[in-house]
């Protein structure tokens, strides 16, 4: 049997953020705003990720939140009749290992392509920070301006910002699927990239980790979570007989996703809620890896990491 990773030796599900701004550069928020408000709709852990400018402090110290010291890095690469760039969100340790300090401020990059701009990351996970590919349909770079950047453990599958402002980077399963196809082995996170303050807590992530910097980054690191905007995900799994599982809080619809391969779509029948769907991984065309989607009765999503076969 293989189970992804979110739901092997199973500790609590901590709901996260990790992607968020605040009045330290361009949010609405204030950052005890911004955290109280992200307590209060039952957040676990929060990474308060201001561009350019790097974080660890809690700033609503009475407020029982575990703080992910991070920041969002960006770079424009085309500025002719509109724009390309990249956003990264830097995410780290909060001991003497993080090669980034409290206020530590850093001027946008100036890489041409992501090539060049590859030093960046080099630079970042040299400091022991994980970092995140934002948005990609709001930075207008389909995949082939940024499929060769090496060492983001994930990017966005769900942007809440540019959700709501922009109808964009709402399931950015096909980039996923484009990487995942190409043997990329990267996850995906849904966040909220959060300005103004009815942007914030409508993307998320669920980890299976002690709540504690060092657990939640190690748990993140390997896959463990999966990515929701509402729906609740309880197990996902792959039998000895090749069967993939997927175990639900009722649901209107699950798709099992892989590239190469058209979705398999389950279904509710009407007045009803799917807890459960299953397909073969097997046959003629086997699958090299598989995911899955949940989808709803309101139209929110949730999606697994990927199981590789």
């Amino acid at each position: 049997m293989k189970r992804q990773e979110a739901f092997v030796d199973e500790k609590k599900m901590l709901k996260g953020g990790l992607h968020c701004h605040t009045t330290r550069s361009d949010g609405d928020g204030t950052p005890g705003e911004v955290i109280r408000l992200h307590k209060e709709n039952g957040y676990d852990f929060l990474a308060l990720t201001d561009h350019r400018k790097y974080n660890y402090k809690n700033f609503a110290e009475d407020v029982d939140i575990t703080i992910i010291p991070g920041m969002e890095f960006d770079n424009t690469f085309v500025r002719e009749n509109g724009f390309r760039c990249f956003h990264q969100v830097y995410i780290g340790p909060d001991d003497e290992t993080n090669g980034y300090s409290q206020d530590e401020e850093m001027p946008s990059g100036t890489a041409k392509d992501q090539f060049e701009f590859q030093k960046y990351l080099d630079e970042a996970h040299q400091k022991n920070n994980l970092t995140i590919y934002c948005h990609p349909q709001w930075s207008s770079t389909p995949t082939r301006y940024f499929d060769e950047l090496k060492g983001n453990f994930a990017f966005e599958i769900w942007n809440s910002g540019c959700a709501i402002e922009n109808d964009m980077d709402t399931d950015n399963g096909m980039y996923w699927d484009e990487l995942l196809g190409q043997g990329k082995n990267i996850f995906a996170v849904a966040t909220d990239d959060g300005h103004a303050m009815y942007q914030h807590c409508k993307g998320w992530v669920m980890v299976n980790a002690e709540n504690n910097v060092k657990s939640i980054l190690s748990a993140i690191k390997k896959g463990a979570f999966y990515s929701s905007c509402g729906p609740v995900i309880k197990d996902f799994y792959v039998d000895d007989e090749g069967e993939a599982h997927i175990e639900v809080e009722g649901c209107k619809t699950i798709l099992f996703q892989c590239d190469k391969h058209p979705s398999k779509r389950f279904d509710a029948n009407e007045g009803e809620a799917l807890t459960h769907a299953s397909i073969s991984t097997l046959g003629n065309r086997p699958y090299p890896y598989i995911r899955a989607t949940v989808i709803d009765k309101e139209g929110r999503r949730a999606w697994t990491n990927p199981i590789k076969l």
